[in-house]
């Protein structure tokens, strides 16, 4: 049965896929929130979806610390779900990722469409600064700003080295930091077509102010509260891997 239904969900998955990316390539002379408003609808649609088809639901603690000052948003990647549910839980965001991902036909066109960060993760500081710079003009037109600062999707039970993007856009723009720990690679797994029933829990912690904190500290801080915090979701603590490039 898991795998009949991950196959029906994937093919949902794939069609809305192609067809938000249409639309959002349509809209694209339209502004930024406009556009948001009707691409973002294919995330809230696909998690609706796996709950139903899949039997895979959501469970966020801690969505009182959001408001609607923009923020920063530190997430943990484990897999393509917290994507998704990140636009069913926030509000409208853009995010740091890889320019690889534009080029993908139809999916890329539809991203390129929410205005992200695309960066060169081989470019070192060029990329830094262009975080920082296209950042602040996306937190000053009232955009939350998505990044994933171990760079790449890890698996359960493992924790990536955190890069300094993150941080040195919020410290650099003074704008706050709010971070976001799940467990969905336990049934969203990386790179994983089966589903497997269950409920994801979101995780999301207290706003960070900050102003007066350098980006180094304030790195550490926010990996030693992802740490606990995936220890009291996996219920062990988690195992470093190195950052890949």
């Amino acid at each position: 049965m898991i795998y009949i239904r991950s196959t029906l969900f994937f093919i949902f998955y794939a069609l809305t896929a192609v067809l938000f990316s249409c639309l959002g390539v349509l809209l694209w002379p339209l502004p930024f929130k406009w556009r948001y408003a009707v691409v973002s609808q294919w995330a809230k649609t696909n998690i609706w979806l796996l709950e139903k088809i899949c039997d895979v639901r959501l469970e966020v603690e801690g969505s009182e610390h959001i408001g609607d000052e923009p923020a920063v948003i530190i997430c943990k990647h484990q897999s393509a779900w917290e994507t998704l549910a990140l636009q069913a839980v926030f509000p409208p965001q853009v995010w740091v990722l890889k320019r690889e991902l534009l080029w993908i036909p139809f999916f890329g066109w539809g991203l390129a469409s929410l205005k992200p960060i695309a960066i060169d993760r081989k470019a070192g500081r060029k990329a830094l600064s262009q975080v920082i710079e296209q950042g602040l003009d996306r937190l000053s037109s009232g955009a939350w700003v998505v990044v994933f600062p171990e760079g790449t999707r890890v698996a359960p039970g493992y924790i990536g080295k955190f890069g300094i993007g993150g941080a040195r856009l919020a410290v650099e723009t003074g704008y706050p930091v709010i971070p976001v720990a799940h467990d969905a690679g336990h049934y969203w797994p990386k790179r994983g077509f089966l589903k497997r029933p269950g409920t994801i829990r979101m995780q999301i912690g207290a706003k960070i102010d900050t102003s007066g904190i350098e980006a180094a500290d304030l790195n550490q801080q926010l990996y030693d509260w992802m740490e606990q915090t995936m220890t009291q979701l996996e219920g062990k603590k988690p195992q470093q891997q190195a950052r890949q490039l």
